[in-house]
């Protein structure tokens, strides 16, 4: 029951940090961030020792919850976790205690609600990367999307009513078009043995022919494409990134979009192989599409934020072109281009909320010269830049490497064409660090504080360190053929 501690801890403490941000609990005041903070800290510790120590093998799924829930449809509590949830849940944890610290003096008012709905988001997602009964997982899929909607609403900048509106309708409606699949399969269990399931585990064992299976792998697709996303349900992102606070894009760029990509690895290419691998060619072709596209949008954009949020659409082209190509080394590759743009992404957008605070503009043409003053701030965006355009040393060079290796011995000429976008990130990756630190200067600017080097230090050791040695994550994802 790990696990559902560290959910039902995340939630208790932002209720905490709601409260006690209007009144003493038990007779003291204590600041919403520094709860948030602490809560953060002690129950990622948690959940690493717990699995550390567990002597369970997660190679493959291993069940560590399991609770009667609704008894009349058969719908339990039930989680798991294997290598996959582990990595996942892990990078979450980090990027939300980069979330609390980069919040730390941007946020001002109703703090103590910000950082609940800031903590809620995150327990959702632990809930999504863990969770096997497919009930259970659409619970926790809505649980991360409401606070997720109202931290874009409430803290965004000029747009955000615009934005939260149009990213909750995105999610919401391909969630509904999931649910009708969940619906459908959980029947086809109770057609095929005699009583509903929702679990994931006993749907692996389903047989479909190949036109009902097609539709159903179209209702989990759509949903997890408007989250990865993928053109043409991209949309949504560059608003949602370019009006959130900083935290909220480093969460949507870092985690929520994985969310996407786990929800394709474990349930659509998992529970519909034959149907995914017809449908492979039109999957990648959107990967392509994705990449060009993101690319050339990326370069045309004047605000730091969107230009930012179009390469994560390119960077998450990589993904989908990997993971249909259905070939080991293209796996490996996804893993860690997940990892690795879940830090580089959270990297840029906490440059341009540092640098927000400063000048409170995000439009590059208010930018140039920072170098000249902000030295540290420099050389941290020389390295995000470089690392958003796959510099080698650096984690998402290796990924997207292994990603186009393993995916041109399935489709040669898709990967021909999508290694323009490489270029294309290096491009507006060079434009964006020209624009900001280069040139004559406009401003003066203060140079990073004690906090935010904690923030980039970290993040891009960790880029560094999974660029050296990317086989520390690797290691748990040999021998495993989509």
């Amino acid at each position: 029951m790990m696990l559902t501690f560290v959910i039902l801890g995340l939630l208790l403490s932002g209720s905490l940090a709601w409260y006690s941000d209007d009144k003493p609990f038990f007779g003291v005041r204590f600041q919403a961030k520094w709860v948030a903070l602490v809560a953060v800290i002690i129950f990622s510790l948690i959940f690493v020792f717990s699995v550390y120590l567990s002597p369970l093998n997660f190679q493959t799924l291993q069940t560590i919850a399991h609770v009667s829930w609704i008894n009349s449809l058969n719908i339990n509590y039930t989680l798991a976790l294997d290598h996959l949830s582990i990595t996942l849940i892990m990078l979450t944890l980090f990027l939300a205690l980069i979330c609390i610290l980069v919040s730390w003096d941007e946020i001002q008012e109703k703090s103590g609600f910000y950082y609940f709905n800031l903590l809620a988001t995150f327990a959702g997602i632990i809930g999504v990367f863990s969770a096997v009964d497919m009930f259970l997982f659409f619970f926790f899929w809505e649980v991360m999307l409401l606070p997720m909607t109202a931290l874009i609403a409430i803290w965004g900048h000029e747009k955000r009513y615009f934005a939260a509106i149009k990213f909750f309708i995105f999610t919401q409606v391909s969630s509904l078009l999931m649910l009708v699949a969940i619906i459908a399969m959980a029947y086809i269990h109770q057609q095929q043995v005699g009583d509903l399931s929702f679990s994931y585990q006993d749907w692996l064992s389903l047989e479909l022919n190949n036109e009902l299976a097609l539709y159903l792998m179209l209702g989990f697709f759509i949903a997890f494409a408007v989250k990865l996303p993928s053109v043409p349900f991209h949309s949504w992102l560059p608003d949602a990134h370019t009006q959130a606070p900083t935290a909220g894009s480093v969460l949507l760029a870092g985690v929520l979009l994985k969310t996407g990509a786990y929800g394709l690895i474990r349930f659509v290419i998992q529970l519909f192989p034959q149907a995914s691998e017809n449908f492979a060619p039109i999957a990648v072709t959107l990967g392509v599409v994705s990449i060009l596209y993101g690319a050339k949008m990326a370069f045309a954009q004047t605000d730091f934020k969107r230009l930012v949020a179009y390469s994560s659409i390119s960077h998450m082209g990589f993904v989908m072109l990997a993971l249909f190509s259905f070939n080991e080394i293209a796996y490996q590759g996804v893993i860690v281009t997940i990892v690795a743009h879940g830090l580089s992404s959270a990297a840029l957008f906490s440059l341009a909320g540092m640098i927000y605070q400063r000048i409170h503009s995000r439009n590059l043409t208010d930018m140039g010269g920072f170098w000249q003053s902000a030295p540290r701030m420099g050389g941290f965006g020389l390295a995000f830049a470089a690392a958003a355009f796959g510099l080698p040393g650096l984690a998402n060079f290796v990924g997207e490497f292994l990603s186009l290796v393993g995916a041109y011995q399935v489709f040669p000429v898709m990967v021909i064409l999508a290694a323009f976008g490489l270029i294309g990130s290096a491009i507006y990756g060079m434009v964006l660090f020209q624009k900001t630190f280069q040139g004559s200067s406009l401003k003066t600017v203060p140079d990073l504080s004690c906090r935010e080097l904690i923030v980039s230090s970290s993040l891009l050791m960790l880029l560094v360190i999974l660029g050296l040695y990317p086989n520390l994550l690797l290691q748990y994802f040999r021998g495993v053929i989509l």
